[in-house]
């Protein structure tokens, strides 16, 4: 069975900073891209910052600059480094990836890690 599993989450002071991780486990035969994903109370899910297996990156227009998202595919894990955090930064944060289960089988996205909280205190 395939798992995401996050971790870093916590409660930060603004201008502090967190290193949110996610690792796949579960017998895969690709991951072709990976993703974090926030969710502020009442507002929708939105995407943070995606990479490809190839190492190209897509960051959200609100957090370029603060956070860097890097993957380590020997691990197949996901990083999210997030600098000089804000308030507006609380959420859960979430970890997405699209994953080739088999050679047979289609790249799906629907993978996502069970959430970590995110606080960031003014």
């Amino acid at each position: 069975q395939v798992q995401l599993v996050e971790s870093g989450g916590g409660l930060v002071q603004a201008g502090g900073s967190l290193r949110l991780s996610c690792t796949v486990s579960g017998i895969i035969f690709s991951i072709n891209y990976m993703g974090w994903y926030r969710q502020a109370p009442g507002k929708q899910r939105e995407l943070v910052a995606g990479i490809t297996s190839g190492g190209s990156t897509n960051i959200a227009d609100s957090v370029k600059g603060r956070f860097t998202i890097s993957r380590d595919n020997t691990k197949n894990t996901v990083n999210l480094q997030m600098n000089s955090l804000k308030p507006e930064d609380t959420a859960v944060y979430y970890c997405n990836a699209v994953i080739q289960e088999s050679r047979w089988s289609r790249p799906t996205n629907g993978y996502w890690g069970q959430g970590t909280q995110v606080t960031v205190a003014s």
